[in-house]
């Protein structure tokens, strides 16, 4: 996809979802289009109704970041979504930061090592495009698919939206796919024409309806610690903190870890199911 289109799409999406009353203007009669109008976002942004709706329709113009800035302050984006709009906007230009486009197949040793040290937390390292490309033993009981999945499967947007497994022990299954795939997004801006990640969305879409309705809505969303519960077949409902790290020497990788709470014994539950084959 372009880079102009996907910034159009986005801009079109904040749009929609904005309502009169969040910005401060009033509604006046009926409105034949979700949201908020162009003439409206080009009001409040202080720019021309005719350069923006170009904008919108991915029309090749170029914005300062000052105006860029303006429509995410007219559009209420948040740290995220701004960050998004900001490297959408510089995709093409020169000026993006250089992402490290390759598949990775396998994590460095250190990280490996750093995984396993974790136990009995289980933890996983995500590449470029959230292929899960490292995992130690806790994670593996956490969910035993993990291993018998191909390289293609082997995504973490994938499992979350295509397994039937991850579904069934994934807790809160709506919402956490909601605030992964918003994530997923975020952190995948960069890769947005790529081909490998373009065929993965594909493929995501035509197997989860959910996953087909949900991305064009454009969500993003920044990383935040929260709490999953899991419904393990197992060793019951488990419980843990969600954190993740990102390796000052391996930027194009994340190690998730999911840590114990004080005083909660789903590590050592998970840990005492040690038959795995």
């Amino acid at each position: 996809m372009d880079r102009r289109a996907e910034l159009g799409e986005f801009l079109r999406a904040r749009r929609e979802a904005l309502q009169p009353a969040d910005v401060g203007l009033p509604a006046h009669g009926r409105r034949r289009t979700p949201g908020l109008r162009r003439e409206e976002i080009a009001l409040l942004a202080g720019v021309s109704v005719t350069w923006y709706t170009w904008l919108e329709q991915g029309r090749r113009i170029n914005a300062s970041r000052d105006v860029l800035l303006a429509l995410a302050r007219a559009l209420r984006l948040d740290d995220a979504e701004r960050a998004h709009m900001l490297d959408l906007a510089a995709a093409g230009t020169g000026t993006r930061p250089i992402e490290t486009a390759e598949r990775v197949v396998e994590a460095p040793d250190a990280i490996n090592r750093l995984i396993m040290s974790m136990e009995p937390a289980p933890a996983y390292v995500l590449g470029p495009r959230w292929e899960i490309v490292s995992w130690n033993t806790a994670e593996e009981r956490l969910y035993p698919t993990l291993r018998d999945l191909d390289d293609e499967q082997r995504n973490l947007i994938w499992v979350m939206f295509c397994e039937p497994n991850a579904r069934r022990l994934i807790g809160d299954w709506e919402d956490r796919a909601r605030s992964t795939l918003a994530e997923f997004r975020a952190g995948t801006t960069l890769l947005f024409d790529d081909p490998v990640l373009i065929d993965l969305v594909d493929r995501v879409a035509a197997c989860s309806p959910e996953f087909a309705e949900w991305w064009p809505e454009h969500d993003v969303a920044g990383f935040q610690t929260r709490l999953r519960r899991y419904n393990h077949p197992r060793a019951g409902t488990l419980t843990f903190e969600y954190q993740q790290m990102i390796p000052s020497e391996w930027p194009y990788l994340r190690v998730i870890c999911q840590l114990p709470l004080p005083g909660d014994d789903s590590a050592q539950r998970l840990a005492a199911w040690r038959d795995i084959g």
